[in-house]
């Protein structure tokens, strides 16, 4: 990549690829994404201004930017490389990632799209001339990463954790309490209020800590599409009278936080938002968010629109908060980094979808 010129890369987390975003920072300057949209327009800038941009992203978000991809950078013939952790395709734990990683290839090809796959060490050898190519013409260019390059590595990315916490006195909004909990722990605080309820779970370690934790039939695993739960949440909320209890992460929150505005404007009396922070992408490798450094998770609610917000770290805390009745309520937990090792979660969608209907229809 340095080779080839990139001299801003734009990323945004994978588990296959946390060891190079972590030694990607000793050679570029690097910009951490909340969605593939922005990086889009973040790289047509840097484009405008003379910079060789590249993105580091996910193949299953290759989906949510193409938009911005054909009618930005591609249509006004701004030069950008993508690098893809191709998944789906090599010893795939995670079945959710199988669809896009097999049609990745032919999807770029109908797009127009110039594509380079890398299996081996030697492919390497081909990246900083298509580089080259791709910036001296204005192009945009995909290198599939597959995850048989990092095979034997020792190089591991660390969890970085919550760098700090944003000043509580520069929001005018209640003391941030010091995270007491981790993300398992916060989830089995809070599962008295979750049984027997409806519950929509965040992707990855998350919802596989909910089923060690309190495995019933009203949760709904999501095992692809991060960014996505507190939608869903809203509209079973708005659909349904049962109460719906969606466990967010912060990461996901930032990824689509339009979606609390939507909320709050249609106010389901029904909704409650358990944002548990712990300031990193968890499943991914701990990258650290935002919150951990300048953004503040219950003042995002409020600012969306939400009248009915608290903030907990301690257990007995947590299950308070989610006694009251206001809703839709938003409940801000801080929360340590770091993932419990927990197992796969045997259900398919189909089983997953299938008995929470059920659930729904009883």
């Amino acid at each position: 990549m340095r080779a080839g010129g990139v001299d801003l890369l734009c990323t945004l987390p994978c588990d296959r690829i946390k060891g190079l975003l972590t030694l990607s920072d000793s050679y570029f300057r690097r910009v951490p994404l909340t969605r593939e949209e922005e990086g889009m327009g973040i790289a047509a800038g840097a484009a405008l201004a003379g910079k060789r941009p590249a993105l580091m992203i996910q193949s299953s978000g290759v989906g949510n930017m193409i938009n911005a991809l054909m009618s930005l950078n591609f249509y006004y013939g701004l030069p950008l490389a993508v690098f893809v952790s191709w998944r789906g395709v090599y010893k795939e734990g995670i079945a959710a990632q199988v669809p896009m990683g097999r049609a990745l290839p032919g999807l770029l090809d109908a797009l127009g799209l110039d594509s380079t796959e890398l299996h081996t060490a030697e492919d390497m050898g081909k990246v900083a001339g298509e580089l080259n190519r791709a910036y001296a013409e204005g192009s945009i260019h995909f290198f599939l990463m597959s995850p048989v390059l990092w095979e034997g590595s020792e190089v591991m990315g660390e969890s970085s954790g919550r760098a700090c916490k944003v000043s509580a006195g520069a929001f005018d909004i209640a003391d941030i309490p010091a995270p007491a909990l981790d993300r398992y722990a916060v989830i089995e605080a809070a599962a008295p209020a979750l049984r027997g309820e409806a519950v929509v779970c965040n992707l990855g370690v998350p919802a596989k800590e909910l089923y060690e934790i309190i495995e019933q039939p009203s949760n709904f695993y999501m095992l692809g599409s991060m960014g996505m739960a507190t939608a869903i949440g809203l509209g079973l909320a708005i659909s349904t009278a049962k109460k719906i209890y969606v466990i967010e992460g912060d990461g996901s929150i930032l990824m689509n936080p339009g979606t609390l505005a939507t909320a709050a404007m249609l106010d389901p009396g029904n909704l409650f938002v358990i944002a548990v922070d712990n300031a990193s992408y968890g499943s991914t490798g701990g990258q650290p968010t935002l919150t951990g450094s300048c953004v503040e998770l219950e003042l995002l609610a409020r600012g969306m629109g939400f009248r009915h917000t608290g903030k907990a770290a301690a257990a007995e805390e947590i299950l308070d908060a989610l006694k009251k009745p206001e809703s839709p309520f938003f409940l801000h937990v801080p929360a340590r980094a770091g993932d419990r090792k927990v197992s796969q979660i045997p259900l398919d969608a189909e089983q997953i979808r299938d008995r929470f209907m059920k659930f729904l229809a009883s």
